[in-house]
């Protein structure tokens, strides 16, 4: 038996009529806490809702959501109408009512479990507020919100820093203010009013023994006080600049080392706290942390120098010259030149003008008959006293003349053609020769002419000091062939340097076993400064430069502003730079500058150690040093 429904199936007409389900948009994929309903642009959101509702465990639902919300950059306060006021519901009933609640059942008994969770929805909604305030679109409206500075204000003043309960809520605030610190002003009407802050962070500067809140009080004060509108709260006793001076030999925390120095620096540069500070007690021990400061984070390396006397080097083969000879090219091509212009293309190619040198005319009349006369039947020469004429034709500054009964030209010497390997130098005449050329062929067709040269069926070799006996001439001319050098150039070893250091300029050397040993060499390891110096560097230096204008203001001492040093901290040469302060009395300002350069002098060896690799920031430096 088929059941009802299989019944149905069977007897159901196929032309039945069956509307087509309506395709739907697919749903965005999100996770917990993206979800697209608790962010709804609508004043029932349920987040706000929940919020307002009064009902804890629904406001600690929404609370958590919107905590990982705050961290995205998902997440805007416009997009949410209410929220911000929602949020600032339980923070400022923290700061009016509840502190006092707290604070009496603490000094009995234990809070109650709804005390603690009302507490524990403030911390939430400040913390929430305080994520999303980093954010420009977010920042822009609590800029804005009435309640802003209110909350601010109200939690420095009721809650007391002292109470470790009060600490997370404090650092949550100040925290939360950073974003538009800047933009507040404390007009006059304001000072002495709760809706002044700048007494209250000072306060919890000065006397707070919480590291977090020490640093997040002098980071909030160092904003509201870049506002130059409230530079003029700043006094000379605060106790957030004691605070800093007590905190900065603690080099080694980075973070609390930060906050310090940038508060000193905004301290300083107020013009009337930084003459107020050159009669601290403390300034002088300011001073030299400041210096140490720099010589702390310093970044260097090691470089090795090498110091030794100036060297010389000449080559392992001397350079010799020789006087120029026509080759035959030459000889055949001027040979046919007519005269008188053959005698001078002869005379530039075999002599050049010198100053102090001069030749025999007897010389100069063989070279001209040596080079022309085989050839004097087929093209005619010059008689002698033509030729020595020419000499001034060609050389002007040469000039023939008798001397001492010699006649000779003066201004003119033989052509040198420089060589550098000695290897091909004939020694026949027992070294008498000393004939140098440049290839081994020419030196050989040299020899053969001494060969020529000898008589007798036998001769003994003449080669420098050779003592082989008597040789015939066939037999001598192979001998010789012993004496000549390769035509390779001899292989060193490439570990083997091709010159010789010596420690004079004379060469060469008469003796040379008494050449002196080479120059001592010395290296040398010094510490070279490299990379930029980091912020807290930075800052101390500027607070150093501050100081130092103060305590060297007169205009012939101090540093000049120019662009280099983008016009800080030099002096200007105005008339209002030397007018003393109003508020200061002559007296007293001679004396800060008197203790200020007694502070300067007293670290001047320690400014000179220090290095910084930027160039403007390092004659920063050496300028001071020269002027102490």
């Amino acid at each position: 038996m088929q059941t009802p429904r299989a019944v149905v199936a069977s007897v159901a007409p196929s032309t039945h009529y069956r509307p087509q389900q309506q395709q739907l948009p697919p749903r965005h994929n999100t996770t917990d806490g993206y979800e697209r309903w608790y962010t709804e642009t609508t004043p029932h959101n349920r987040m706000v809702l929940a919020l307002r509702s009064g009902i804890h465990h629904e406001i600690h639902w929404a609370l958590e959501r919107l905590l990982r919300l705050s961290i995205g950059e998902i997440f805007y306060f416009e997009k949410t109408p209410g929220l911000v006021d929602a949020l600032f519901d339980w923070p400022e009933w923290y700061v009016k009512e509840g502190y006092k609640e707290m604070g009496e059942t603490y000094q009995l008994f234990s809070p109650s479990s709804e005390l603690v969770q009302k507490r524990r929805h403030a911390l939430d909604s400040l913390a929430i507020l305080r994520n999303a305030a980093w954010f420009e679109a977010n920042t822009r409206e609590l800029i804005y919100h009435p309640r802003s500075m209110p909350l601010v204000c109200l939690a420095l003043a009721n809650l007391d820093c002292a109470v470790d309960d009060h600490a997370e809520f404090l650092l949550n605030v100040m925290d939360f203010c950073y974003c538009f610190s800047a933009y507040y002003v404390v007009y006059p009407n304001l000072v002495n009013t709760v809706w002044n802050p700048i007494p209250r962070l000072c306060h919890i500067a000065g006397t707070s023994s919480n590291r977090s809140l020490i640093i997040s009080a002098l980071l909030a004060l160092n904003i509201f006080l870049t506002n130059p509108q409230n530079m003029p709260l700043i006094t000379p006793n605060s106790p957030a600049l004691e605070a800093s001076l007590r905190y900065l030999p603690l080099v080694v925390d980075k973070t609390l080392l930060e906050a310090v120095l940038n508060y000193l620096f905004t301290h300083l540069s107020h013009p009337t706290m930084a003459k107020e500070f050159l009669l601290h007690p403390q300034m002088p021990a300011t001073v030299k942390l400041l210096v140490e400061v720099l010589l702390s984070e310093q970044v260097e390396e090691s470089e090795d120098i090498v110091v030794e006397e100036p060297k010389h080097i000449i080559p392992t083969e001397a350079a010799f010259a020789r006087d120029y000879e026509l080759t035959n090219q030459d000889r055949e091509t001027i040979v046919k030149l007519p005269e008188p212009q053959r005698c001078y293309t002869w005379m530039k190619l075999m002599f050049v003008a010198k100053r102090y040198s001069e030749l025999t005319q007897v010389e100069f009349w063989n070279h001209y008959e040596k080079a022309f006369g085989p050839h004097k039947s087929q093209y005619p020469i010059l008689i002698a006293a033509d030729v020595i004429k020419n000499v001034s034709v060609v050389f002007p500054s040469a000039q023939p003349m008798v001397e001492n009964g010699k006649f000779i030209v003066r201004g003119v010497d033989r052509r040198k053609v420089s060589g550098t390997d000695p290897r091909f130098t004939c020694l026949w005449n027992r070294a008498g020769c000393r004939t140098a050329f440049s290839t081994l062929g020419e030196l050989f067709d040299h020899i053969l002419g001494h060969l020529a040269q000898l008589q007798g069926a036998e001769s003994p070799c003449l080669w420098e000091s050779c003592s082989h006996a008597s040789l015939p001439q066939a037999a001598l001319r192979h001998h010789l062939l012993t004496h000549l050098p390769s035509p390779n150039v001899p292989q060193t070893p490439t570990s083997q340097n091709d010159h010789i250091t010596t420690s004079g300029e004379s060469y060469p050397m008469k003796n040379p076993t008494t050449r002196e040993p080479p120059p001592i060499k010395t290296t040398l390891t010094v510490r070279k400064a490299t990379g930029n110096p980091p912020s807290n560097s930075l800052t101390a230096l500027l607070c150093i430069r501050i100081l130092f204008r103060g305590s060297f203001s007169a205009l012939e001492a101090a540093p000049r502003a120019d662009d280099e040093r983008f016009g800080f901290p030099g002096v200007s040469e105005g008339p209002d730079e030397l007018e003393l302060d109003d508020d200061m009395s002559a007296e007293k300002e001679r004396e800060g500058v008197a203790r200020g350069r007694k502070a300067f002098y007293g670290v001047r060896k320690l400014m000179q150690r220090v290095k910084l690799a930027d160039e403007p920031l390092m004659d920063w430096i050496t300028e001071m040093v020269d002027i102490l």
